[in-house]
């Protein structure tokens, strides 16, 4: 019978599959090391592997198994651009069915030949990978746009008509009341007139009659239109940014974490307008380096939104109980992005402790929303759904103040950031574009 194997996308656990994996000799087993660049004593220390390294394993030990069906959930979340380079090259040569969710439109765009989108409460099979499949809905919901706004004009000319139509009845009523005979017309000529009037007004009425109908008719068949959530300029409006033309600066001749020195020597600085991508494979020091910058700001804290790669509950509790206390305009403001982000606002204020990346998405719509100075982002793509993370790279792209951005989305990088530093073997290197 056909075989079926899930990778979630929690990492935490070394499953006896795993174990299993690692322990095994057989050939498919020593490739699939050599391909994802497994360390086979590395389970020793499973407790202090990075995700990225575990995600890594997971994968492993599933490919090995030789599914016919492989299901994978966000596999690439937490890995750096070499080993989702491995982990790619590994997947293309899986013979299965493969099934993937994923925000991640590189491993789509390199894996997948058909896209299931699931929108507005069903779910429908497009042709291609997430960027030619993307084109064929984007297509059809522009021709459901011009329909719904040709509709919308057919409405209004018909009840133009129908009210020119109103005046006309009105005015052969009036006319009907209000008409005299003088002496000197015969009984023939005011018969003539009465019969005159009388039939303009069923004229008139006769029109009311059809126009209505038709109103009618064009109303019924413009059905339900739910417009796109967006998250655009409008949310910057009145922004005002830092006094202090710098953010960041960070000038040391070494940075480490505990007695191991990562960095150094180190001198960068972060202007209040710009566009920073930090990258580096996984254990370079891009964390270290985000902790130092964020010690030497140079404006208030209060005033830098930092989103780290893991929310903990008690923080997620107080961002949701510090928005419910914000003024009206920004508190509206900063649920209005949290609705874009594709959470329900009203459900998200009554409850009592926001999921992980409910609590992501308030933390990034919060300081979008309060007009922070700088937003210095940690994977902030990770929990994000593909038409959440669309919505986010256009509001960013219109964020008016400094940005530092952690991630290994490159495409999410190219849309939001000018300028890259490059973490990796002790030093920063900064390019532009």
């Amino acid at each position: 019978s056909p075989t079926l194997r899930l990778c979630h996308q929690e990492v935490e656990a070394l499953t006896p599959d795993i174990t299993e994996f690692a322990e095994s000799w057989d050939s498919l087993a020593r490739r699939l090391h050599g391909q994802l660049g497994l360390d086979v004593t590395a389970l020793e220390r499973w407790p202090t592997l990075s995700p990225g390294e575990r995600k890594r394993w997971q994968v492993g030990a599933a490919l090995a198994a030789e599914p016919h069906v492989l299901l994978l959930d966000e596999p690439t979340n937490h890995l750096d651009a070499e080993a989702r380079a491995w982990l790619i090259a590994a997947l293309k040569r899986f013979r299965g069915i493969g099934i993937v969710v994923s925000h991640d439109r590189s491993l789509l765009e390199a894996l997948t030949t058909s896209t299931l989108r699931v929108h507005g409460g069903s779910a429908r099979l497009w042709p291609g990978p997430y960027s030619a499949a993307q084109q064929h809905w984007q297509a059809e919901r522009e021709a459901e746009v011009a329909a719904y706004q040709g509709a919308r004009a057919e409405q209004r000319r018909a009840a133009q008509l129908l009210d020119q139509a109103r005046r006309e009845q009105q005015s052969a009523n009036a006319a009907r009341s209000g008409r005299k005979l003088d002496k000197h017309d015969s009984d023939s000529r005011g018969m003539g007139v009465k019969n005159t009037v009388g039939w303009a007004e069923d004229r008139a009425g006769r029109r009311v009659g059809v126009l209505r109908r038709e109103l009618e008719r064009v109303s019924d068949g413009i059905g339900e239109f739910a417009p796109d959530k967006t998250m655009g300029r409008s949310v910057f409006v009145g922004y005002v940014r830092s006094p202090n033309p710098w953010i960041f600066t960070l000038d040391v001749p070494s940075l480490g974490a505990g007695d191991v020195e990562l960095l150094g020597p180190v001198n960068l600085s972060v202007g209040r307008e710009a566009r920073v991508r930090i990258e580096g494979p996984n254990g370079a020091g891009k964390s270290t380096l985000v902790r130092a910058l964020l010690e030497n700001a140079r404006v208030p804290l209060e005033r830098v939104l930092y989103l780290p790669q893991d929310v903990g509950a008690e923080e997620a509790r107080a961002t949701l109980d510090a928005v419910r206390a914000l003024p009206p305009e920004e508190r509206g403001r900063v649920l209005s992005l949290v609705a874009a982000l594709g959470v329900d606002p009203e459900r998200l204020l009554a409850s009592e402790q926001p999921s992980p990346g409910e609590a992501r998405k308030l933390l990034i719509a919060r300081g979008l929303g309060q007009h922070a100075w700088a937003l210095v982002l940690d994977e902030p793509t990770n929990h994000l759904d593909l038409p959440s993370i669309e919505r986010l790279e256009a509001a960013l792209r219109e964020y008016p103040g400094a940005l530092l951005l952690v991630t290994h989305d490159a495409a999410f990088a190219r849309a939001c950031t000018s300028e890259s530093w490059r973490v990796e073997h002790g030093q920063v290197t900064v390019t532009s574009g």
